[in-house]
């Protein structure tokens, strides 16, 4: 799932496709480097992130998810947790919301998908963007992230979606400490085990830092290690911002265990 914020404030590619122009050709790029999946977001989810309107976020996503149907047939996501916002997304084309509440700050958003026959990916995260990351705390990251996405996947069928239309993800760098996405992205499997395709986006955040000045620029070596752990583990779909160099990583990887299964 190849990442394509048109902000001006995220905390990686904030401003750099915020113009319909740029956006839409990183768009074409991600396409070439083999994505299979285009996630579109127009409001930053970054911790300390305020909310925008809907008028200001349809403006920013919804010409660039026109644009994109016209020109490729892959699977289109529109990441918002605002059910207006989705449904002028789907009305483009997009196949997918990817809602970082699971449905929860926006009532109308699970029966919005459930009517238009979408798919969706309910992730967790503690808070809000605005507050996530003031002081979270857990004290079995691993078994309340799963609880919740039980929850919010009970929720989704209550509101008429079908189990093929869910994904999960459990919000990577979304209200966790650096200890909770470690132990998370080491214990992926149980997740994996509910039963649901799993959306992995560790890319570039700030838990894979390794030196205590260093910025999202610094971090490609450490989100390929991440994302190569995540698909190991059962990880169905990985959400990054370096398409082809992801996709690198993983061939070898798999290629390695495949020749292992073959030793063995």
């Amino acid at each position: 799932m190849g990442i394509l914020n048109v902000t001006p404030d995220s905390f990686y590619d904030g401003g750099r496709h915020a113009i319909h122009e740029s956006a839409l050709a990183h768009g074409r790029a991600l396409v070439a480097e083999g994505a299979d999946i285009l996630d579109v977001g127009g409001e930053s989810s970054r911790p300390g992130a305020e909310s925008i309107s809907v008028d200001e976020e349809c403006a920013r996503v919804v010409p660039l998810i026109a644009a994109l149907r016209r020109e490729t047939d892959l699977p289109i996501s529109v990441d918002t947790t605002k059910a207006a916002v989705a449904a002028a997304g789907l009305d483009e084309g997009a196949d997918v919301v990817n809602d970082i509440s699971a449905g929860r700050f926006d009532p109308a958003m699970l029966p919005l998908v459930a009517t238009r026959g979408a798919s969706i990916v309910l992730m967790h995260m503690q808070g809000t963007p605005a507050t996530m990351q003031t002081a979270p705390h857990y004290d079995d990251v691993v078994a309340e992230v799963a609880a919740f996405l039980r929850a919010r996947i009970d929720a989704a069928h209550a509101a008429g979606i079908p189990d093929t239309q869910i994904w999960i993800d459990p919000g990577i760098g979304f209200g966790k400490r650096r200890d909770d996405n470690l132990r998370l992205l080491a214990e992926l499997r149980t997740l994996v085990a509910i039963g649901y395709p799993l959306v992995v986006g560790a890319s570039r955040k700030r838990f894979l830092g390794t030196t205590p000045n260093d910025t999202p620029d610094d971090r490609l070596a450490a989100s390929l290690a991440a994302a190569t752990l995540a698909a190991g583990q059962g990880a169905a779909i990985l959400r990054v911002h370096d398409v082809a160099a992801t996709r690198r990583a993983v061939a070898i990887a798999d290629a390695v265990n495949q020749a292992a299964g073959l030793a063995r």
